[in-house]
């Protein structure tokens, strides 16, 4: 009853307030990146959108600005399939802010056609999962000086559509949209797991949520078929609005200062599947995460 709850009253209800904190949002120029954005920008935060996109992301930045009355509201460039974009990024962020109190690594790509992204990793593994790795890796110090801090991710159900293949993790041997997108959704909730483990007592706390099946230009490459069979359904899909609500829920609720590398969907706890609970998958997708990355973290 609690999740239906959730999911009929569209908007999670809180007056807190986040005045004097500063958010990083990964595609928050549409979808519920950008209601997340909305929502915590009416909060008093300092936002700052990290956008592919800088001319779709300032169109959206002006729209939250006029309608949350907060012009603390700023654009970034962040290409998430560019290792050089994000690195560039976080130096950027590193260099101008003097804390960042929640990060939210949203932005994905989904069931796209195969391809890889600059530095040769299948899209949707390098996007959803190796390029908010190294994001959150390179603003780590930054965030640790700013706790209580949170990191959230966006995971999704679709973790349950397959496994980690740690011996083709992209997807060189064969390739399955959604098979892929289910590893790299699996992948964000495993290494929520494991970062939540490696920050135990720091005062940051990492979490992992399912917003829904929300019709978000996410659907643009499934076939039109799917995306009518979808809208014919439309009891069992969110819009933007009600799918951002977990989202937000996960970055302000106060109740949640003491959790750390737990799953989330409808604005509660949630059950996730047999292999997102693997802590021994965990660290093996970690290690390999550094070593594709060339990073030391350990």
């Amino acid at each position: 009853m609690h999740s239906l709850r959730n999911f009929f009253c569209g908007q999670w209800s809180s007056t807190a307030r986040l005045d004097e904190k500063t958010v990083i949002i990964t595609g928050a120029n549409t979808g519920i990146g950008k209601e997340t954005a909305r929502d915590l920008a009416k909060r008093g935060a300092r936002i700052i959108m990290a956008c592919r996109d800088l001319e779709r992301g300032e169109e959206a930045r002006e729209d939250i600005m006029e309608d949350s009355g907060n012009q603390n509201v700023v654009l970034k460039k962040l290409d998430l399939s560019s290792t050089k974009s994000i690195r560039d990024f976080a130096e950027l962020i590193n260099k101008e802010e003097k804390r960042l109190d929640i990060l939210i690594n949203n932005a994905g790509v989904m069931l796209c056609p195969y391809s890889k992204t600059v530095d040769g990793f299948e899209m949707q593994i390098g996007v959803n999962h190796l390029g908010h790795f190294l994001l959150t890796f390179l603003l780590l110090d930054l965030i640790k000086r700013s706790t209580p801090a949170r990191i959230v991710n966006v995971a999704s159900v679709a973790h349950t559509w397959g496994g980690i293949q740690l011996d083709d993790i992209n997807s060189e041997k064969s390739y399955n949209a959604r098979r892929a997108y289910g590893q790299s959704k699996l992948a964000n909730i495993l290494c929520t797991r494991s970062l939540a483990r490696r920050l135990q007592g720091s005062g940051v706390t990492v979490y992992a949520l399912h917003p829904g099946v929300v019709q978000t230009e996410l659907w643009r490459h499934v076939s039109s078929v799917v995306q009518v069979a979808v809208r014919v359904f439309t009891c069992c899909t969110k819009t933007s609005v009600q799918g951002a609500q977990t989202s937000i829920y996960c970055a302000v609720e106060p109740a949640l200062e003491k959790e750390s590398g737990q799953y989330y969907s409808d604005c509660a706890p949630a059950s996730c599947s047999r292999e997102a609970r693997d802590d021994d998958m965990a660290e093996k997708l970690w290690q390999l995460s550094t070593q594709m990355l060339g990073i030391q973290w350990d």
